[in-house]
């Protein structure tokens, strides 16, 4: 298995444009035949013409070699004056450092209403951390240790 990790900067553009910064995990198990990477994130993103501050938790999986995305983020919006809490699904697709994805945030009501609906983030992510943990197997040579 493959763990990596590091910051995100990301530009969301829906109806309004917004700043997102975060950190990202991702794990990955190696297979030679359908790979699959799962990874968590957490971050925020701000637009700075309407003064929305957006917090989000997130989580995607990548299976196989397609490099598309599947995952959805947790989220909530202020306006400083009030908040909105919601989900918001999405689909992606993964390319060396960059993910660009397509999602809708799920809102609930309130009375400010300057937060994306339908909308297309692209994220670079800056991997600073990796590990690698191999599974060992046992060593097929019993037959001939059992003969000395």
């Amino acid at each position: 298995k493959i763990t990596k990790s590091g910051p995100y900067i990301g530009l969301q553009r829906g109806k309004f444009n917004n700043l997102e910064l975060g950190y990202e995990l991702q794990r990955k198990a190696v297979k030679l035949v359908k790979p699959t990477t799962h990874a968590i994130n957490f971050g925020f993103d701000y637009n700075l013409t309407e003064n929305v501050l957006g917090l989000s938790a997130g989580y995607w999986q990548k299976k196989g070699r397609l490099n598309l995305t599947y995952g959805g983020n947790l989220i909530m919006k202020s306006n400083f004056d009030s908040n909105r809490f919601g989900i918001a699904p999405m689909v992606g697709y993964k390319f060396s450092f960059a993910h660009l994805q397509v999602g809708y945030n799920l809102l609930t009501p309130s009375n400010f209403k300057n937060t994306n609906g339908l909308f297309v983030s692209l994220r670079a992510v800056f991997i600073n951390n990796r590990n690698f943990k191999w599974r060992k197997r046992e060593k097929k040579n019993q037959l001939f240790s059992s003969r000395n």
